[in-house]
């Protein structure tokens, strides 16, 4: 008899993507009530940060696989709550094999989803990968993504909200300030601060314009 024929495996990039996008679909009918909400919150989040992970591991010298993988997979165990990074980390080292992923970069790409837990940080990360995934993750925090985002998931929710509900919230996140303090990476420190400016730039702007503070 001849030899059975090694199961080809998944591409790796198609793999991680369906994965995601299928855990998405699980949280919006947890947290909507229905697979297809006006707006995937998490879908939203982890393509935003995929997009700011791979840029930020071009401009550090970051391993781009690695990068890549943990952005995809780094929410993928959201339902674990806290416990969040974790169990995405072990998922990838129980995913990733069954891909055409590179299996000596598995554990990197593990140990970068186990790290990005926290809006801020005491101490610093010391693996570049697990950093820029930290600071891409922590960026889509901080600015006008940010309240984009918010306003997605809230109306998705069918949450009643006000713009003065919205510009209370806008102004009452002061733990920015700390999330800016704990970026890692160069690019990612001045995307930051500026992010961060707009963000309340646009609170007082907004707040401006309802009181007419622009008849003059």
């Amino acid at each position: 008899m001849g030899k059975k024929k090694a199961k080809k495996k998944l591409p790796w990039r198609t793999a991680v993507q369906e994965a995601m996008l299928a855990a998405t679909i699980r949280e919006a009918i947890r947290r909507y009530g229905t697979s297809n909400p006006p707006f995937n919150y998490r879908w939203e989040h982890v393509t935003t940060i995929v997009t700011l992970a791979a840029k930020l591991a071009e401009m550090t010298g970051a391993d781009r696989d690695v990068v890549e993988a943990a952005a995809w997979l780094h929410d993928i165990r959201k339902d674990a709550g806290d416990d969040h990074p974790r169990a995405g980390a072990e998922f990838a080292r129980q995913f990733l094999p069954q891909t055409d992923f590179p299996s000596k970069k598995i554990e990197r790409v593990a140990q970068a989803i186990a790290d990005h837990m926290g809006l801020w940080r005491d101490e610093p990360l010391t693996n570049l990968e697990s950093q820029v995934l930290w600071d891409a993750d922590k960026l889509s925090k901080i600015g006008l993504t940010a309240v984009f985002h918010w306003l997605g998931h809230d109306l998705s929710k069918g949450k009643p909200r006000s713009t003065a509900d919205f510009i209370q919230r806008g102004r009452a996140a002061d733990w920015q300030k700390k999330t800016v303090a704990s970026m890692h990476t160069k690019p990612a420190k001045k995307a930051a601060k500026a992010r961060l400016k707009a963000f309340n730039r646009l609170w007082d702007e907004l707040e401006a314009e309802l009181n007419g503070d622009d008849l003059v």
